[in-house]
């Protein structure tokens, strides 16, 4: 993955923060320049700020975080722009922005992320999904056989759940399937729990490594593992590498630790015509084949995101 440096601690300053602070401008603004002004108003003024550290999104950002602060929905924010802010409600903002100026992700304030249409639950202990990661939805989804969809209960297992965005992207699909999920990690696994109360008991999770628990037959295996070599780290950005639990993004030496893991359990736990679908880091398709396929299993071309990056890997075990 190619990302740009990352500071070395939250006091450290990024080269927006310094621009900032070399024109004698806060980065925060302070309450009371926001209090008593229009909503309107409010929102140019936080998006300035965000544009001045050069955060991805001012604009976007700025809205989000004011609709969370007061609780308001994008449209009434439109309805209300002109109405003029209280000291508490212009506080509640302000404090909203001053996490975002220390590169804190929108998701992680707001508590949730949209995913495959899905409004996922976060917490400290979980990754924020990506939207590339839809990729391996949409893979798994087309790899489905079509005799398998019209017929019994299709059962498939996400190996390092998270969230559960992968599972419950799937099973939102599809209304025969049943799932589980698996972490390491019991406050991700609450959390997954949590965002499957509307799957009607299709869904339940179980704490262990990958598939170490598991019994098959699985029709459908997916799992995004941590593919970050470790020594870059160090190096992804502020948003990613201050937020995201480390073992949600450490993948060991080479970066391939998880896809060992999966390797190792993947023929075993798959179905006769199962389905194995994984999400890869950059320039990662060639050494997670040959893994793979000194397992037993059959690879297609990887499937790459909007971006063209090789990002889904479909195998499948050999007969």
């Amino acid at each position: 993955m190619s990302t740009p440096p990352c500071a070395t601690s939250h006091k450290s300053e990024t080269a927006g923060h310094r621009t900032a602070r070399a024109a004698g401008k806060p980065l925060v603004p302070r309450t009371e320049e926001i209090t008593g002004h229009s909503l309107a108003a409010a929102r140019r003024t936080i998006a300035e700020s965000f544009r001045r550290a050069g955060v991805d999104n001012p604009d976007l950002d700025a809205r989000l975080l004011i609709g969370h602060a007061l609780a308001l929905s994008t449209a009434v924010l439109v309805t209300q722009s002109q109405r003029a802010l209280s000291k508490e409600e212009a506080g509640a903002i302000i404090g909203l922005a001053a996490r975002r100026l220390v590169h804190e992700p929108v998701a992680r304030i707001l508590g949730r992320k949209e995913f495959w249409n899905l409004s996922l639950r976060l917490n400290s202990e979980t990754f924020v999904p990506r939207p590339e990661t839809e990729t391996v939805v949409e893979a798994a989804l087309a790899a489905v056989n079509p005799g398998l969809a019209r017929g019994r209960a299709i059962h498939v297992a996400d190996l390092g759940t998270g969230s559960g965005a992968l599972l419950l992207a799937i099973l939102s699909e599809l209304p025969q399937c049943f799932g589980v999920g698996t972490d390491i990690n019991a406050a991700a696994l609450r959390c997954a729990q949590d965002n499957a109360a509307g799957f009607g008991g299709r869904a339940s999770f179980v704490a262990c490594d990958y598939g170490a628990a598991l019994a098959g037959p699985i029709d459908i295996l997916v799992s995004n593992p941590p593919y970050i070599p470790h020594k870059e780290m160090a190096d992804l950005p502020p948003e990613v590498c201050f937020f995201d639990p480390p073992l949600t993004l450490d993948g060991g030496p080479d970066g391939l630790d998880g896809y060992r893991a999966i390797a190792a359990v993947a023929r075993r736990l798959l179905a006769p015509g199962g389905v194995l679908v994984v999400e890869l880091g950059f320039g990662q398709a060639a050494g997670v084949r040959l893994l793979f396929e000194a397992a037993g299993l059959a690879c297609a071309p990887p499937q790459p995101d909007l971006s063209g990056i090789p990002r889904a890997l479909v195998a499948r075990p050999l007969a």
